[in-house]
């Protein structure tokens, strides 16, 4: 399985989780909400998601370091500013509250699973290898950055 570590694009992980959420709920009696509750609740989640994914690439940008998940080892800077401060994978968190409004936008519980899935497969395949290569990169300053700055939130 470390053949998918830093393999797959972390978009298109949360576009084909977000298909197979879709897929699924389809399938499954979904929740009687009414609709302008769930429009409503779907776009405050959605742009909480976008927010916190934009603001994650524009402290990359701003520290002028790669975005590319794909190789971390080309990191030129190790970012711990601005929303850095708060979670070291904001544009994952983003993804994982994007997929979360896909949720209540399906208005499928069972789709929230996909949440969770897309959260365990970043954590293995794609975090894990950032890391280490991170660790590589910075040493001791990533190594302090991680005890002082959760994962996620």
């Amino acid at each position: 399985m470390s053949t998918l570590e830093n393999r797959v694009p972390p978009p298109l992980v949360a576009t084909l989780i977000g298909a197979l959420m879709w897929g699924v709920s389809s399938q499954l009696p979904r929740l009687d909400v009414s609709l302008g509750l769930r429009l409503t609740a779907t776009l405050a989640v959605l742009l909480l998601g976008i927010t916190i994914c934009l603001a994650g690439v524009w402290s990359f940008h701003q520290a002028r370091t790669t975005v590319n998940p794909l190789q971390p080892e080309r990191a030129s800077a190790l970012v711990d500013g601005g929303i850095y401060q708060y979670t070291r994978n904001p544009m994952y968190l983003g993804f994982a509250i994007i997929l979360g409004a896909w949720s209540i936008s399906l208005a499928s519980p069972v789709a929230l699973l996909g949440v969770v899935g897309f959260v365990l497969y970043m954590n293995r395949f794609q975090i894990a290898p950032e890391e280490r290569a991170l660790g590589t990169l910075f040493g001791e300053d990533f190594a302090r950055y991680k005890l002082q700055v959760r994962r996620w939130v």
